[in-house]
């Protein structure tokens, strides 16, 4: 069981909006703008069912968290539910991996960002990397509240633009905009078909969005710190599940009506966004820096929104006496300072580390980061499987319920298994099952080599 008395001394500060908005900006970045195209270009606009099949995978699993993160609200969220349901080794194993993988993220956030600033500037990209890490050091270490606000508008410029982008794409389509003609299915269908590559096809571009939702776990870490967290939760999860279904399902589907295949690609700069090709479609001027803007605000949101939900996860390890007491100190405002310094220095290093790029390093970091999130769904699941019994005995389960125990929890894991087994078997993904498996190894070893203290946390320095 959470102790509640250390974690709850937390501010209290977040608005059901703010969780709402936290979990768009987090699950919608740079991916959704650069990344889109790959799997388009992979399984054609039968991408859609990748993205209703991975959609469900992470419904089931959220509202499943959900479940256990309005009976038992804790900063550690999953880690803690984890542990809860298989001992310490769980819970300190999740706890670190999430906030590597939280740390690795938010460094490749950073670098994208600093590098599209640098070529505004016309200075060298650790400078803007510099600024902007300082200034999300102060908005992190500030009142919760302050932090949530700030995210909310942040992600809702995002919204915004998204949201334009589908009206846009919606007038284009059906000839509406002056000089534009009705578009109808001559490229939807004109090349290949709905499934232009088969099911080979679709397979790739599952994996392709199978971690397109990652980010949106953010919500259930921040309850614990939002001022009704059942109310919270059950609200943030519903709205941020659908908005960002309609968000990623409308992009591809104005995308594959409007480009021919042949145009759709993974892109590595604004200009090469399938978002750009259509907005130029519009005759829109300045696309290309719109676009830029548009990203850099990604970037920094979906940092902004993992340097808190790292911090709270360290500070979450504090209490349970699994990393070092000093992350458990609390500032004045109720924030855990020393795990924001601690995400802060961190991101800077992991900022360095992809500008210095070592030779092999990199890319082993980075692939395990790709398989943290499978491993953190299907301990969710386990995890639920295991408390939902116990949370039913206790009196525990709030209006945040899931039905259909246990089979729910057991389809959940045999999708993830079955994800899994695709990344095998491809080329590409396997490496982010063996670098996941030797970082998930060395974590386990050290949950029992390592002897946890007695939490004296939750204490103003």
């Amino acid at each position: 069981m959470t102790n509640q008395s250390d974690e709850t001394q937390l501010g209290s500060g977040l608005k059901t909006r703010h969780l709402t908005m936290m979990g768009l900006g987090s699950a919608i970045g740079a991916g959704l703008f650069l990344g889109t195209g790959v799997g388009i270009r992979s399984a054609g606009p039968s991408v859609l069912l990748a993205y209703l099949i991975a959609g469900g995978v992470v419904l089931a699993v959220m509202y499943m968290l959900g479940e256990m993160a309005a009976a038992r609200p804790a900063p550690g969220s999953f880690a803690t539910y984890a542990r809860a349901a298989f001992g310490p080794w769980a819970g300190f194993t999740l706890g670190w991996l999430f906030w590597f993988m939280m740390i690795m993220v938010l460094g490749a956030e950073m670098t994208g960002a600093a590098s599209i600033m640098a070529s505004w500037f016309g200075v060298d990209p650790w400078i803007p990397a510099l600024v902007c890490v300082t200034f999300f050091a102060v908005v992190n270490l500030a009142k919760v509240s302050g932090f949530g606000e700030f995210e909310f508008w942040f992600s809702f410029i995002k919204v915004s633009v998204i949201i334009l982008f589908l009206v846009l794409g919606t007038l284009l389509i059906f000839g509406l905009l002056p000089g534009h003609e009705f578009v109808g299915t001559e490229n939807f269908l004109g090349e290949g078909g709905f499934m232009p590559n088969g099911i080979p096809g679709l397979a790739a571009g599952l994996l392709a969005v199978a971690f397109a939702f990652g980010g949106i776990e953010i919500v259930t870490i921040a309850a614990a710190e939002s001022e009704n967290p059942q109310d919270s939760i059950k609200t943030a999860i519903r709205s941020t599940l659908w908005r960002i279904g309609l968000f990623y399902l409308g992009s591809v589907l104005v995308i594959t009506f409007l480009l021919p295949a042949s145009q759709i690609q993974g892109a590595e700069t604004a200009a090469e966004s399938p978002f750009t090709q259509v907005l130029k479609i519009a005759d829109i001027p300045g696309v290309v820096g719109f676009m830029e803007a548009v990203i850099v605000v990604s970037l920094l949101s979906a940092f902004n929104a993992q340097i808190y939900a790292s911090s709270r996860m360290a500070y979450s390890l504090s209490v349970e006496g699994n990393a070092p007491a000093f992350l458990g100190k609390l500032n004045k405002e109720n924030v855990p300072f020393n795990a924001v310094l601690l995400s802060m220095v961190f991101a800077f290093a992991s900022v360095g580390l992809q500008w210095w790029n070592p030779t092999g390093l990199l890319d082993f970091l980075l692939n395990a980061v790709g398989g943290i999130l499978i491993v953190i769904w299907i301990m969710v699941a386990a995890s639920y499987l295991k408390l939902h019994p116990e949370l039913e005995r206790n009196g525990e389960i709030t209006t945040v319920r899931v039905w259909g125990y246990p089979w729910i929890g057991w389809a959940t894991i045999a999708a993830l298994l079955a994800f899994v087994a695709l990344m095998l078997f491809d080329a590409g993904s396997r490496s982010q099952i063996f670098s996941v498996l030797i970082v998930m190894a060395v974590l386990i070893a050290l949950s029992f080599i390592t002897k946890p203290r007695p939490s004296q946390v939750g204490s103003k320095s």
